[in-house]
């Protein structure tokens, strides 16, 4: 994918990177506003960094010192579709996918059905039921689908308040424990953690970057590795062969375009012992440190860090009144 450098000539006014916020990813927000920040300063182009959870006359008057919002962040109340709904209400550019994608991409099992319908294979999955008890549900699930099954919250990022259960009693352990809004369990499958980042140019084509495995000790891409605080070894591109690399990169590209999502997006697959691929979760802001796992795949790929914020830079200038 060829990516035009920035002439920092063009953009006059500063860019608001948006970052912090005041879900449970705000670390991994501040992360990436400060690098995106940092970067786009040493490219020559002015910012200003807002805090999300700053209070709304520090916000509105940072916003309308700016030309363009570059979503750094991350989390509820960021990646959901609300900050976008603002921002639009505001008539301000901004980074990223819109509304209905953002909103579809944070539930987890909303998302799930619509990329099942465009061919995206998916694990088998229910929602928790929040008026029974965790003994009922516990046994409901394990009915429903075989142990163990992966508990985890339908609209939280970042493999947070993620649990593997291996019995009827360590799932109604997990429903109690994570107990963060609503919850859903589903299948687990052993294997090995993919992602796969998409990027969007102007006209709409879809250029689907190399594939990054992130290997655990448990098979299990935690939080805690996510954030680095846990053992954990990339490969990009993926080990895995010619005909599952091919599958991962189709089922990326039809999860992208059937969310409506819009410039960039990473997705997280699971790739099982047979070599089959199935699709997990979306980030529609993904996490743009230098080290993040969409910069990792976009250098594999000959794009530069500069180059890869560039390109989503100019993804805010597109028509939202043209786009969901």
């Amino acid at each position: 994918m060829r990516i035009a450098p920035l002439d920092p000539a063009d953009i006059r006014d500063p860019i608001a990177v948006i970052t912090g916020g005041w879900s449970r990813e705000k670390d991994r927000s501040w992360l990436s506003g400060n690098t995106v920040a940092e970067a786009l300063s040493e490219m020559g182009v002015k910012t200003l960094v807002l805090d999300l959870a700053d209070n709304r006359d520090t916000l509105l008057e940072g916003l309308a010192e700016a030309s363009k919002a570059f979503l750094a962040i991350a989390g509820r109340g960021a990646e959901d579709g609300r900050l976008q709904g603002l921002l639009e209400t505001l008539d301000i550019p901004y980074t990223g996918s819109g509304v209905l994608a953002s909103a579809i991409g944070m539930n987890k099992i909303t998302a799930k059905t619509v990329v099942s319908a465009a061919g995206v294979r998916v694990p088998r999955g229910t929602r928790i039921d929040p008026t029974a008890t965790a003994e009922d549900e516990s046994l409901r699930v394990s009915r429903m689908l075989e142990l163990p099954v992966m508990v985890k919250p339908v609209s939280e990022g970042g493999s947070i308040g993620l649990q593997v259960a291996p019995t009827v009693d360590s799932l109604a352990q997990a429903l109690i424990d994570v107990a963060d809004g609503e919850l859903m369990a589903e299948a687990f499958i052993p294997g090995r953690a993919v992602s796969v980042g998409v990027l969007e140019d102007q006209l709409g084509v879809v250029h689907v970057l190399p594939a990054l495995e992130a290997r655990t000790p448990n098979g299990i891409y935690s939080y805690a590795a996510k954030r680095g605080d846990a053992e954990c070894d990339y490969h990009c591109p993926a080990r895995v062969s010619p005909d599952t690399l091919a599958d991962l990169q189709r089922q990326a590209a039809a999860a992208h375009c059937a969310l409506y999502c819009h410039s960039y997006s990473r997705h997280d697959f699971v790739v099982g012992d047979d070599g089959r691929a199935w699709w997990l979760e979306i980030n529609t802001l993904p996490g743009l440190s230098r080290a993040g796992n969409l910069a990792r795949m976009a250098l594999a790929d000959g794009i530069p860090y500069e180059l890869l914020l560039t390109h989503i830079l100019r993804g805010a200038d597109i028509d939202r009144r043209t786009r969901p």
